[in-house]
Formats: structure tokens, sequence, C-alpha cells
């Protein structure tokens, strides 16, 4: 587990690493933006961060909490999308200095999206990870609905189900049906780091944000609108937690092509965590696409 830095962010304190190469740097800096759920936070990228340097790669990767997770301020607050993205813009340009390129796990690409709406002059390219699927993130949800969600959760009665949700038992569980393509590939790392994260009982503000579909906006045209080159990467078992979106990755992936002006993309083996399951992998595709972008 590492060690954080910190840096104040509006009356907040906000949690972050830096990962510099042994040798000279070059590139664009990467900034990982981690998955909002139980536990999560910047600890789930330690394993990319690894590989990332076994590779060889020489670029320097800052590694931020996003506020509400980690060793970052946990005020209990409905956080949207775009909350997160003011708190990367102050990161970026007051931490960072210079253009990046985003990397952005599963359904946290409506965060990228809020960062190119906020400073598309500083990023360079983005790659998502698993996002979700074209017709979720194309779908809003009501306002209303989402503070009736928010409402509920927002109770001791959500307390008790954050606490009861943090349960290696329902912890395994939930991976293994929801998140990983091999139910074996649920280790104990992942499930220590889960545990870990989720002690803090006001790590559940975030993580009920995001249950109460907050983020559950329509993105088509902000999608259509992206000004700068984009990599998708997609698991061969995608799928949703979202009940009643079916459909290969293939076409998932292909819906996004169609849309992105400077798009590429790719299936490789994994379901919905591949930074996880398929780490080598997946550095190996980051890597190429960021030296193409550079070169």
């Amino acid at each position: 587990m590492s060690t954080p830095q910190f840096y104040p962010w509006q009356a907040y304190r906000c949690a972050y690493d830096r990962h510099a190469p042994t040798g000279t740097a070059s590139g664009p800096p990467i900034v990982l933006i981690h998955p909002i759920g139980v536990g999560l936070s910047r600890q789930f990228w330690q394993r990319f961060i690894a590989q990332w340097s076994q590779q060889s790669n020489s670029t320097v990767i800052y590694n931020p909490d996003l506020l509400g997770c980690g060793a970052s301020s946990m005020p209990r607050a409905a956080y949207q999308p775009d909350d997160w993205g003011a708190q990367l813009e102050h990161f970026v340009k007051t931490v960072v200095k210079e253009p990046v390129v985003l990397v952005i796990q599963g359904a946290l690409a409506p965060v990228a999206l809020a960062c190119v709406a906020r400073f598309p002059e500083l990023i360079r390219g983005m790659v998502w990870s698993g996002p979700p699927a074209w017709r979720l993130i194309t779908t809003p949800t009501q306002p209303s609905q989402q503070k009736l969600a928010w409402n509920l959760f927002d109770t001791p009665a959500g307390a008790a189900f954050y606490r009861y949700a943090r349960r290696e038992q329902f912890l395994r569980s939930f991976s293994q049906r929801q998140l990983f393509g091999n139910p074996a590939d649920v280790d104990q790392e992942w499930l220590d780091e889960l545990h870990r994260g989720s002690r803090d009982l006001n790590s559940r503000h975030a993580v009920f944000a995001f249950l109460s579909g907050f983020w559950r906006q329509d993105y088509g045209e902000a999608i259509a609108a992206i000004p700068c080159p984009t990599l998708v990467l997609f698991g061969e078992g995608a799928s949703s937690v979202t009940r009643g979106y079916r459909e290969a990755a293939g076409d998932r992936l292909q819906a996004y092509l169609d849309h992105l002006p400077q798009g590429e993309g790719e299936i490789i083996p994994g379901r919905n965590v591949l930074p996880y399951e398929s780490t080598a992998i997946f550095v190996d595709r980051v890597g190429k696409f960021i030296r193409n972008i550079t070169s």
C-alpha cells in the first residue's frame, strides 16, 4: 500500500501518488482515474503501476484519490461527475502542470467527459477501460429518481447496508458475479484492499452517490465532441451490473467507435476490471497508444 502525498482543494485534503521512471521521463504524464465502489480508491491501480514499470515505460504516473475515497477527505455529499471533474482540473493545473493522458476505469467515463469540458487544452489523449454500454451512457435517469435513491441511501438503514456490503463474503460474491471473468482472480489481495478502503464508514457517501445514478445522463453529444484521441478497451466478457443490458463486447466497442471523432479500440481478455484482470496486456495497449499519439 503506497503512502500518499496531499494537496488542498476547496476545503478538502486530497491524496495522490506520483510514480516517476528511474531514468529520464518522456511523453505526457498519465493521470489515473479509479472506479467508485465499496473500498475502491487509487490502490486499484497498483498492479497497473507495477507492470508499467516492469515494461520499462518512461512516463510519469499520477494516481489521485477522488474526493470521498481512499486517503482523500470524505464529506457527506451527493457527488456528481462534475464535482470530481473540478477536483481533477485543480489537480492537473496545480500539481501536474502540463498536458496529460487520462486513463479511466469503468463507469467513471462521465468524469473524463467533465474533464474534457473543463480543461480540454490539457488532455492529450484518453484511455477508457470498460466504459458503460452505449445504451446506458446515453440514457438519463430522472433527477427526481436520483434524489429519491440518494435520500434512501443517506439514512441509518443505508449505513447498515454499507456495513453489510463491506463484509468479505459479500465482496467476494459480488466481484465474482459482476466484475471478474475468472472467479479465481478474486484473490485475497483484491479483497484485503476493498476491506481497507471501506473501513471508514464515510467512504459510503461516494459509493451511494454513484449508486443513486447521478452519473446517468445522455452523454452522446459530449462523446461525439471529444477533441483528443481516445482508446476504448473492452473485455471479452464485458457485462453490465444494471439488469437488462446484454450485448456482445464487439457491439459495445463498435457503438463507441461509431461516435468517437478520433476513436480506436480493441477487445482484450477479461471482463470488467481489465487493469486488474489482464494487467500486462492492458499496459501494453496503453503504452502503444501513448507512443502513437506522441510520436
